[in-house]
């Protein structure tokens, strides 16, 4: 079966959420409602890379601003 997620002879966008939440994206498909691009049009390894350098927090916004709630004891 055929993913358009894994095949790197095809080139990606990095998306973007307002929680701060990163997407690998193919190019050519819609992009979902509430999402942006934020990078690319790249390799699917670029993009990848660019997203692991970005996404360092991977809560959502909204529990990183909640003061520490949510953090390990």
């Amino acid at each position: 079966m055929f993913n358009p997620f894994e095949d790197d002879s095809r080139e990606y966008l990095a998306l973007c959420n307002d929680e701060e939440q990163y997407s690998l994206w193919p190019q050519g498909l819609q992009i979902p409602a509430g999402w942006r691009t934020v990078y690319g049009t790249a390799t699917r390894e670029k993009v990848l890379d660019r997203i692991e350098r970005s996404w360092t927090d991977m809560r959502p916004k909204s529990l990183r601003g909640a003061g520490g709630q949510g953090d390990s004891p």
